[in-house]
């Protein structure tokens, strides 16, 4: 089992910045991909940005290409989420994810067994 726990989000204006953080407990961190994906009210859970378990590769949608960066800390089991120049469409719930087996990378949202429980970003115009 892997139990993943998020922290970070807030209310904010829109062009202001937050990061996001991840800590994983329960596997070997290190040998896991992780992801973020956001969830808006009445929409589909959606995929933000993915990093391998090396840190060494990145995926983005392209929403946030430019303004977002996944990175993560092998040594404090945590992955963040630099989100700057936020947007009200960026309002949302976010969660931190992981799949079910190591050095492994699906975006797909069905490949991805380990869900945080989720933190809320919410940006004002």
């Amino acid at each position: 089992q892997v139990q993943l726990v998020e922290s970070g989000g807030g209310l904010v204006q829109a062009g202001d910045s937050l990061r996001l953080s991840c800590v994983a407990s329960g596997r070997t961190f290190s040998n896991y991909a992780l992801a973020w994906f956001r969830q808006a009210p009445g929409k589909e859970r959606e995929f933000v940005a993915a990093i391998n378990w090396v840190g060494g590769s990145t995926s983005y949608v392209n929403s946030v290409k430019g303004r977002f960066t996944i990175s993560r800390d092998n040594a404090k089991n945590t992955v963040y989420l630099q989100m700057n120049s936020l947007k009200p469409e960026d309002t949302a719930v976010y969660f931190c994810a992981a799949p079910g087996r190591p050095f492994y990378l699906d975006l797909r949202r069905n490949q991805f067994d380990y869900w945080g429980q989720g933190t809320q970003v919410t940006v004002s115009s």
